[in-house]
């Protein structure tokens, strides 16, 4: 994937090269001098300033979002790399690169099914209870929204809601029998609240038919595996952003075990990603301009 270089102070591309800085962790880095407003830059790939190699980066991302925590992660690079970082380290990239890269694929084109499956669940933050709102496209596996909040009720619902159709317009959405969904509904669909969008409520009430919301539940399952990994969540401002990371390794980095394809190409975005899928999402979002 090629990398568009352009001058960090006026954005010119007239440029030219201008030998090379050279750092402790990731050796030579090409330095450039911009013939228009006649200053020096290096080129931002996604990683300026950054004391460690990408790949060093995106290897902690992939595997800390899998499955290891942050000192595992620490200590695998210090015993097979003979590298060094503190797990707060492993903890920042995870967070800096979320956020960056959850804008860049917000703004990419979707192509999905007319059938959502919307569920809500509990998840852990420091002995607390909060609630993790979820929205599958059965057809893709995609995760078309998702939300974070304190506690479950009709406004987090229509909250929830809202961030579940931005990518695609389904004819239904099928939940469970919480109280909370059909006042959500009401607000959102049966009025001229979102352009007269009118999206059927399935409802799958366990207690009378004795079946389980089974397709969303099984994406559940998956997302609070990582968490017990995490040992539960901690600091308030933190969990919504690890959630959003475990989003993207869902939509864009695995495959799903069932299609065996990535949600995300299954659902018409494209991006050519190579192996190194969260290398090539973070220089994508650098490219466009995303921070």
């Amino acid at each position: 994937m090629g990398i568009e270089i352009k001058c960090k102070h006026c954005k010119s591309q007239n440029f030219r090269r201008e030998g090379t800085r050279k750092t402790e962790n990731r050796g030579k880095i090409q330095k450039y001098y911009c013939k228009d407003c006649k200053r020096f830059f290096t080129n931002d790939d996604g990683f300026y300033r950054m004391r460690n190699k990408p790949e060093i980066i995106t290897m902690s991302i992939d595997m800390y979002v899998s499955n290891l925590s942050s000192r595992k992660m620490r200590n695998q690079l210090k015993r097979h790399l003979n590298h060094k970082i503190s797990h707060v380290s492993v903890l920042d990239w995870v967070r800096r690169y979320t956020l960056k890269v959850h804008k860049f694929i917000e703004k990419q084109g979707y192509n999905l099914s007319n059938s959502f499956y919307a569920d809500e669940t509990m998840i852990n933050r420091e002995g607390k209870l909060d609630r993790f709102w979820c929205c599958l496209d059965w057809d893709t596996r995609l995760i078309t929204g998702f939300h974070y909040s304190l506690s479950a009720n009709p406004l987090e619902a229509q909250e929830f809601l809202k961030k579940a159709i931005r990518k695609g317009k389904p004819k239904y959405i099928q939940t469970d029998a919480g109280v909370f969904y059909p006042r959500a509904f009401r607000k959102l669909f049966y009025s001229n609240k979102l352009g007269g969008l009118t999206v059927e409520h399935k409802i799958q009430n366990y207690q009378t038919t004795r079946i389980h919301n089974y397709r969303i539940e099984t994406v559940f399952m998956k997302i609070k595996d990582r968490v017990i990994d995490f040992r539960g969540l901690k600091a308030l401002w933190s969990a919504p952003i690890l959630m959003t990371a475990i989003i993207i390794q869902h939509n864009f980095i695995e495959n799903h075990s069932t299609t065996d394809e990535v949600p995300s190409e299954k659902a018409g975005v494209n991006l050519e990603l190579g192996e190194n899928r969260w290398l090539d999402l973070i220089r994508m979002s650098s490219k466009n301009n995303i921070s």
